[in-house]
């Protein structure tokens, strides 16, 4: 029983787990903002490219 006390006494692992979740929060914002950079970067050289078929073509 003392050492249930004791365990649910103890601040380590309600701190590790605090810790574990905003690591995971950190890990989703990291990897929502690369999916957005991909996406507007893979937008962008499509447009570069279009625009320059188009010169290098003459629109055809």
């Amino acid at each position: 029983m003392k050492r249930l006390l004791t365990f649910l006494r103890a601040e380590d692992g309600p701190t590790a787990v605090e810790y574990a979740v905003m690591l995971a929060l950190i890990i989703l914002a990291c990897f929502a903002s690369i999916t957005s950079l991909v996406n507007a970067t893979a937008d962008s050289y499509n447009d570069a490219y279009t625009k320059m078929d188009a010169a290098i073509n003459g629109g055809s």
